[in-house]
């Protein structure tokens, strides 16, 4: 009986000592994170949806230009194959998903600036209203990878802070990476025909 007691106290002792280390909050807002990076994907998916439909409304204006329907196809595949666990969260996944949704950026910029010498593209109604939700699904993916960010840095605050410190480390709790800015994002891409 005494030992059951112990026991009882023991395991009443625990919890208070689980939820006074902020367990449950680092939990809370570690899915956050998760749920923020759904967000992401969700925007860049959106922007994947869009690609194919924009491509075959230029490709009846230009059809000599295969190379850059080819280019945007290509990068479309590659972004779309790249998977980031959330749970995995770190600078380099990031990077790495972010190199590959860059290259796609480049190849659509590449087949947006088609549109200048075909005048008649420029007015053809679909290439217009699909050029706006393009340009509408890049300010989502701005909003979202920005509120990542937020959450990504509410996140690590937390878990770094003291004493969340101890327990983070304890319960295998790490830091995730954030966006950053790409290099090449610095320079308008080239294009020449």
């Amino acid at each position: 009986m005494k030992k059951l007691k112990y026991t009882i106290i023991v395991a009443i002792m625990g919890v208070f000592t689980l939820s006074s280390c902020g367990y449950n909050s680092m939990v809370n807002k570690q899915e956050t994170v998760t749920a923020q990076w759904g967000q992401v994907q969700n925007a860049y998916q959106r922007r994947a949806d869009l690609i194919p439909n924009l491509v075959s409304t230029v490709k009846g204006y230009a059809t000599h230009e295969q190379e850059t329907f080819t280019s945007v196809v290509e990068a479309r595949a590659r972004a779309t194959q790249m998977q980031v666990n959330p749970e995995d969260l770190t600078e380099e996944s990031i990077q790495q998903y972010q190199q590959a949704q860059g290259q796609l950026s480049s190849a659509l910029g590449k087949l947006l600036m088609i549109r200048e010498n075909y005048p008649e593209l420029k007015a053809n109604q679909n290439f217009l209203a699909l050029q706006d939700e393009l340009a509408g699904t890049e300010n989502r993916i701005a909003v979202e990878r920005n509120r990542f960010n937020e959450t990504a840095r509410d996140y690590n605050q937390y878990i770094r802070r003291f004493p969340h410190v101890i327990y983070a480390g304890w319960f295998g709790f790490k830091t995730k990476g954030y966006f950053e800015a790409d290099a090449a994002s610095q320079t308008a891409p080239i294009v020449e025909f």
